[in-house]
């Protein structure tokens, strides 16, 4: 007999849709802060922008290394189990990080450990949540659903940041890494409540670079896919230099310190709620057509903190830019669901994370040396370009301009082939985080 909970839920919220929407608010309370909190400590440490750079990168770069392998494995194993085995890595390397802060003394090498600890379990994470939540929902209202998913992750990074600012100047950042490590305990422990059983069991054999080559030519076939992952393996690396590495740098020197970067970065979380809102009720037709356009806001940022403009306006800005992404955000899973396999939904997920992400480890390792070189305005000047160029770039794709959104009608008229997985079982996929202002993924 079904639940009155569960009647009350819309047919594509079901339990599993549930589950991942309450882990995913809480990690990104924790996460959103704790990326202030990591920034401040190093800086208060007597780091500088290279140590703070190097820091990030440390973050990054096992990310990038260990991807494609968590891409494969999160389609060979139950994707549920991988979700918690890396939550249960972050939550170690975070209460871990907070100790050494919190004991008075940390040193660089410790926070480059944890740091890269930290990647090494979004490595595994990311694609194994990609291919849940996009195995979680089906038929038309997909698009509906990562909105409202992507409205209350966003929703949540906004108060971890507003929070995690105030938290970091008022107590320090080490208490902000103890909540987080708490936050992915919590959220673990509802994840290992998902069920898998509407999953197909997958054909045995063919072993993992079997697997990484069959995601790498679904990934490669598709123009849209490799185009954007291209332009966003720019515009992820130049984004995050700025928001991890020259923004608290500017916030120190020019804006009063923690508190009102982390109040530009909730400005920032509240764009992506609207954004996510906008996108419960529009439905763009040309799906990544209209995403594209919404990238080039997010060159505004870097341009901000290179005049650099008060609070006020740096927020505004940060607020435009947030429902920008988040535009773009939806339509990007609302493609990927439609057009990819679920059984292949980590692998090209995978390749979609490291594509995008692939230079963020030497764009912010690079940061500190770049402002030293050419000053820190002239370097966030170049950022803001970079971005501009790239994305008016992939629209001269054709496939970018032209894919459409598949409606029943459509479907039908061109067949059950065109029509897409929609169902529980083999449906289709999404896409990314690894910085905030990334493809947002789960």
């Amino acid at each position: 007999m079904t639940s009155p909970a569960a009647s009350r839920r819309s047919s594509w919220a079901g339990r599993n849709y549930t589950l991942l929407t309450a882990a995913a608010i809480i990690t990104n309370l924790g996460g959103h802060g704790a990326l202030i909190a990591a920034a401040f400590a190093v800086l208060d440490a007597g780091g500088d922008g290279g140590d703070v750079g190097l820091v990030a990168a440390a973050r990054t770069l096992p990310l990038v290394l260990f991807l494609l392998i968590g891409g494969a494995v999160a389609d060979r194993l139950p994707r549920h189990r991988v979700m918690v085995a890396a939550n249960s890595l972050n939550c170690v390397s975070q209460a871990a990080f907070a100790v050494v802060v919190l004991a008075g003394d940390p040193q660089l090498w410790q926070m480059l450990l944890l740091a890269a600890l930290g990647g090494t379990g979004q490595a595994f994470f990311g694609p194994a949540s990609e291919g849940m939540l996009l195995s979680s929902v089906s038929g038309e209202q997909a698009g509906r659903a990562f909105a409202l998913y992507r409205m209350a992750m966003q929703g949540a990074g906004l108060g971890g940041a507003a929070l995690g600012g105030l938290m970091v100047a008022m107590i320090g950042p080490g208490w902000v890494l103890a909540v987080d490590a708490v936050a992915f305990a919590a959220a673990g422990a509802l994840r290992a409540f998902l069920d898998v059983s509407h999953i197909p069991p997958r054909a045995p054999g063919g072993g993992l670079l079997a697997d990484l080559r069959d995601g790498w030519r679904e990934f490669t076939g598709r123009p849209w896919l490799w185009s954007i992952v291209a332009q966003f393996s720019v515009v992820v690396a130049v984004v995050g230099a700025a928001e991890s590495v020259f923004g608290p740098l500017v916030a120190e020197d020019e804006l009063g310190g923690a508190g009102p970067w982390g109040l530009a970065l909730g400005a920032f979380g509240a764009g992506t709620v609207c954004g996510a809102l906008l996108m419960t009720r529009w439905k763009p037709r040309r799906l990544l057509f209209a995403g594209t356009l919404c990238v080039f806001p997010l060159a505004a940022p870097s341009a901000a903190l290179a005049v650099p403009l008060p609070v006020a306006g740096l927020a505004a800005v940060m607020f435009v830019s947030g429902v920008a992404i988040e535009v773009f955000g939806v339509s990007w899973m609302t493609a990927m669901h439609q057009e990819i396999p679920e059984e292949k939904l980590s692998r090209v997920a995978a390749y979609d994370w490291f594509g995008s992400i692939a230079m963020v480890p030497l764009a912010t390792a690079l940061a500190g040396p770049a402002e030293q070189a050419f000053g820190r305005s002239p370097s966030l000047w170049g950022c803001a370009v970079l971005v501009v160029v790239v994305t008016a770039a992939v629209l001269f794709v054709p496939d970018v301009r032209n894919l459409t959104r598949r409606t029943k009608e459509v479907a039908a008229s061109q067949g059950p082939t065109a029509q897409g997985p929609t169902s529980p079982g083999p449906q289709a996929a999404s896409v990314q985080e690894t910085v905030s202002l990334e493809k947002p993924s789960a």
